[in-house]
């Protein structure tokens, strides 16, 4: 069975894991899998070693990225041309812009071969809301309905709730063309663990009672980490910074604004910016907490990450957090306590501070949230649990290959 994967970008994060770890496990066993990816915008940093490092070599089309432009024709020509070249069973696309011309390119490429060729698009997240203006967005929006009613013959998200926002909330596709498929890691990479805690707190400074909060992931506006920034600056004034120390690993476009901003607020003391990390597995040893401050996510793999090294985690419930950190079993001053971690609103920064002071200062709570996690994500979020689900979509959709 042949597939042509098609990614935007392989820039730092998730998505560009995902699509590698399913291109060198669908390279034999009877699949055949071509990665087409786009290239890394200036200002983020390029995951294509990770790549590499695992023996996939992408074809990429230079005129694919993020923004839209009118280099979007160029790029649209040049997948069309893989596709010809390669004559794929399936075509799976990745991420907002690739999902557009993928999609478009294989349902022309279907046309004009004859051939029965399925389209599958995943959402690792979704430009809805928090991203652009309402005009933009009702436009974005627009065009993802009509794409999955002519184009997608079946739409993969990454957890129940984004099924329910997508599906449900803004009304692309059909109901019965969605497939829940969780995202997968490598549980491997979190099994040493006393040395890289030394190492990773030695590098941050932080002593035996330093409470160090991680924070893993781009420095970008859907982040808001200055929501993060802001409630720093509320538990320093309200007295309850006591030992905190927050650690920043990624960079990204807004990374100097953050900087910015903690210096004006006078709490740049207590942030420690570590910068991107080729291997962020390495880190997580050497946290405390977990905390993400998002607008927007799909399922954050920083989460699962997280509760893979034994981390409690701390974060807004937006996207698919809510699937991870499972039901509210209690609720403090402006959080919530949840089987396997805690939320707060989107931009609460009262709820965060003290979410954050509670996690500081409650060890068993710490520990039990942190237990329930790892469990559930060494049960549930394997990488190849991951494989052996899309393995059984595209046989699905397909049938066994002669």
């Amino acid at each position: 069975m042949k597939i042509v994967r098609i990614i935007a970008r392989l820039n730092v994060g998730g998505p560009a894991r995902h699509v590698t770890w399913l291109t060198e496990a669908l390279g034999g066993d009877g699949f055949e899998t071509v990665l087409v990816a786009g290239t890394v915008p200036e200002g983020e940093n390029d995951m294509g070693y990770f790549a590499e490092a695992r023996g996939v070599c992408p074809v990429y089309v230079k005129e694919m990225s993020r923004e839209l432009s009118f280099r979007d024709a160029v790029s649209f020509w040049k997948v069309l041309a893989i596709l010809r070249r390669e004559r794929p069973d399936i075509v799976h696309t990745h991420t907002a812009k690739a999902g557009t011309v993928g999609r478009v390119a294989g349902l022309v490429y279907r046309l004009l071969s004859g051939r029965r060729v399925m389209l599958v698009h995943t959402y690792h997240g979704h430009v809805f809301h928090s991203y652009y203006g309402r005009a933009v967005t009702g436009f974005f929006l627009a065009v993802e309905r009509l794409l999955a009613r002519f184009a997608t013959d079946r739409i993969v998200v990454i957890s129940e709730q984004q099924r329910q926002e997508i599906s449900g909330g803004f009304k692309v596709g059909l109901p019965s063309q969605f497939e829940v498929i969780g995202l997968g890691a490598d549980l491997s990479e979190f099994e040493a663990y006393e040395e890289s805690r030394r190492r990773f707190r030695e590098e941050v400074g932080a002593g035996g009672d330093t409470f160090v909060v991680g924070f893993v992931g781009r420095i970008t506006e859907i982040k808001n980490l200055p929501m993060l920034v802001g409630t720093a600056d509320l538990l320093r004034r309200t007295g309850r910074a006591g030992n905190l120390l927050f650690a920043i690993v990624g960079d990204g476009a807004m990374r100097a604004g953050v900087e910015a901003e903690a210096s004006r607020l006078g709490v740049r003391d207590m942030f420690v910016f570590v910068g991107h990390r080729a291997a962020p597995a390495q880190c997580y040893p050497g946290f405390d907490a977990v905390v993400l401050t998002s607008l927007n996510e799909g399922t954050p793999l920083s989460l699962i990450e997280a509760m893979a090294a034994g981390k409690p985690v701390i974060s807004t419930a937006v996207g698919g957090v809510v699937d991870l950190v499972g039901p509210e079993v209690g609720r403090g001053d402006g959080f919530r306590t949840h089987e396997r971690g805690l939320t707060v609103d989107s931009g609460d920064l009262d709820g965060l501070a003290a979410g954050i002071a509670r996690l500081a200062s409650d060890g068993p709570l710490r520990e039990s949230v942190a237990k329930a996690a790892r469990a559930f994500v060494k049960a549930g979020y394997s990488k190849e649990r991951l494989v052996a689900d899309i393995k059984r979509l595209y046989l699905e959709l397909c049938g066994p290959r002669p």
